[in-house]
């Protein structure tokens, strides 16, 4: 007799990391105002200088925060995935961001209108503190992504992204083009080949046909400049009540060395 595979598992608001967290209170407020939705490679949730209707609690997608020149080129300042909210201007009372917010890897997100978020935002004391501090910990991101763009070579820059991307993600493998993976990182499309392929090379990656499979982790933490720790120890510092829902805020050396450590 065959037997029938496993149907996929439902959406479900706390496979975001800072929905999760939320006491059970707040929940009950926020939780029914949610609305799924489906988000594919490449829409745009807002552009520079829109006025925001809704804020975005990843689950499965990550979306890319881009700036974007007037010449139409473009250079990614941040990376949102299932530990965060895309539209933190609603609730920090901007209303509008100067970025443009773009799906990298399609997936699943819930949707909450903003006259909700700034309602539930300073009604309680809790979802507050969260939200705020989360918003240090991207703040974070978005600086130090302009110190590497400027300091750090291209190697160095796709080894952060390509951490940064696989840590919000449920596999080692991302669907992306070079074509996309150099308006993401502000570089011409032949920088991003030569990186690539030096990271092949190395035996740290494997990409083909719009598909780069990571394929020694390790080796490519231990390649990537100091930025990638820096936002993810940030990350650790300001949230340490998501890390134990959010196993990417450990990396694989992390938990090797703390493997050995107890051995």
């Amino acid at each position: 007799m065959s037997t029938m595979p496993n149907p996929p598992t439902p959406p479900n608001p706390r496979q975001n990391h800072l929905l999760a967290v939320l006491p059970e209170a707040e929940c009950e407020h926020l939780f029914p105002h949610l609305e799924p939705v489906s988000l594919k490679l490449g829409e745009a949730l807002y552009e520079s200088g829109d006025r925001l209707s809704h804020v975005y609690f990843l689950t499965t997608a990550i979306v890319s925060l881009l700036y974007v020149m007037e010449n139409g080129s473009s250079a990614e300042i941040a990376i949102v995935g299932n530990e965060g909210i895309v539209g933190v201007a609603l609730f920090m009372g901007g209303e509008t961001m100067p970025n443009r917010a773009v799906v990298q890897s399609e997936g699943h997100a819930y949707r909450l209108k903003g006259s909700v978020i700034k309602q539930e935002f300073h009604r309680s004391g809790a979802l507050q503190s969260l939200f705020l501090r989360y918003t240090q910990a991207l703040l974070t991101q978005m600086s130090q992504t302009a110190v590497c763009n400027r300091h750090h070579t291209l190697d160095q820059q796709l080894c952060r992204w390509l951490l940064l991307s696989l840590d919000r993600l449920p596999t080692n493998t991302l669907k992306m083009t070079q074509e996309l993976i150099a308006n993401m990182l502000g570089v011409r499309r032949e920088g991003v080949t030569e990186a690539a392929g030096n990271l092949q090379h190395a035996g740290l990656i494997h990409y083909n046909r719009g598909r780069v499979t990571v394929v020694d982790r390790p080796g490519l933490e231990a390649r990537v400049c100091e930025c990638y720790e820096v936002v993810r120890k940030e990350f650790c510092r300001l949230l340490p009540d998501v890390i134990a829902v959010s196993p990417w805020a450990v990396s694989s050396s992390q938990h090797q060395r703390r493997q050995t450590d107890r051995d």
